[in-house]
């Protein structure tokens, strides 16, 4: 009765679901890099990739407006990736860039040999595995070119990224983490969004509508960019207190 009751209010507030859902991603990352380091962070980046990849193609209505629900996930791959920057320097921020796209590759190639195996046709499993196979044909034969979309934009964006946060660290020293994180994300979400929207949208909709909807990510993005940096202060005192253990 509580879980029903929670469901339902979530459905009829898509926007506060929206909220929470972004809380707990993050939340979540810092989860991970307080349990297990480095690691945690390239696991959470990892993880961010292939729920973005997977989620991209589901379109929902968020204050009024259509976007991705990928864009959550997507984004946070940059906030995972601005600590591992500011806290163990710019190869290990480059290594696990490097990571999310190589698991990019590998999650393409099992999906495609997934979609290969044929539903059973065994009597009282027949109609249920036939059910689940097309749902899962579905999302795979919608996924690979929202994967090349997000390979190319999430490759040449996160490299910009990286570089984009240790140029401004340089120039500012240890100073103003929300401005390096806020700028260098900012700016490399303009180079994602414009690569993902004209690859993985334009053909399946219209360019006007591939344009809105990357303007409307982009949009959600800045936000996403802005709440995460109370995160990334929580992310740089848990960095503080893993270093006195």
């Amino acid at each position: 009765m509580i879980l029903e009751a929670i469901s339902n209010f979530f459905i009829v507030n898509q926007e506060i679901l929206w909220l929470v859902t972004l809380l707990a991603d993050l939340s979540c990352t810092i989860l991970l890099y307080r349990l297990f380091g480095k690691t945690g962070l390239q696991v959470a980046i990892a993880f961010s990739i292939l729920l973005a990849n997977l989620q991209g193609p589901k379109l929902t209505i968020i204050f009024g407006l259509q976007t991705s629900l990928g864009v959550i996930f997507y984004a946070s791959i940059f906030f995972a990736t601005d600590v591992l920057s500011e806290n163990y320097g710019k190869k290990a921020a480059q290594d696990a860039v490097q990571m999310g796209f190589i698991v990019s590759i590998i999650m393409i190639l099992m999906m495609s040999l997934a979609l290969l195996y044929q539903p059973s046709t065994q009597p009282g499993t027949a109609e249920i595995s036939k059910e689940i196979h097309n749902a899962f044909a579905t999302i795979i034969n919608f996924t690979p070119r929202f994967l090349i979309g997000s390979l190319l934009a999430y490759y040449i964006s996160q490299r910009f990224d990286v570089w984009a946060f240790h140029y401004i660290k340089q120039q500012t020293g240890e100073k103003h983490l929300w401005l390096r994180n806020n700028l260098s994300t900012m700016s490399s979400q303009i180079i994602d969004t414009t690569i993902y929207s004209l690859v993985a949208w334009w053909g399946i909709v219209d360019l006007k509508t591939a344009i809105q909807l990357g303007l409307v990510k982009y949009l959600f993005k800045i936000i996403i960019s802005i709440i995460d940096t109370f995160f990334i202060y929580w992310a740089k005192f848990s960095h503080n207190k893993i270093a006195v253990k």
